[in-house]
C-alpha cells in the first residue's frame, strides 16, 4: 500500500509541517516569556495575554513578545 497522498505533492506535507513546528514553537516561547513577566502584571492582564496566545497563536505571539512584554503597568514610555 503506498503512504503518500499522489494528490498532494510530499513537499507541501513538508512545508505545512514546518509551519506546524514553527506556530507551536512561537507559543511556547510567548507562554515562556509570559510566565517570567507574570509577575509585573495584573491577573487580568496576564490572563488576557495567555488568552491571546493560545486562541490566537502567531498573532498573539508576536503581538506579545513584540510589545506586551516591554509594558510595564504605571509607566508611561519616554517620548
Amino acid at each position: 500500500m503506498e503512504t503518500s497522498n499522489p494528490l498532494v505533492p510530499a513537499t507541501y506535507d513538508l512545508v505545512w509541517s514546518v509551519v506546524a513546528v514553527i506556530t507551536v514553537a512561537l507559543a511556547v516561547v510567548a507562554s515562556v516569556s509570559l510566565s517570567r513577566a507574570a509577575r509585573r502584571l495584573s491577573p487580568w492582564l496576564a490572563f488576557a495575554w495567555a488568552a491571546l496566545i493560545v486562541l490566537v497563536p502567531v498573532l498573539g505571539a508576536v503581538a506579545w513578545l513584540g510589545v506586551g512584554r516591554r509594558t510595564e503597568p504605571g509607566v508611561r514610555p519616554p517620548r
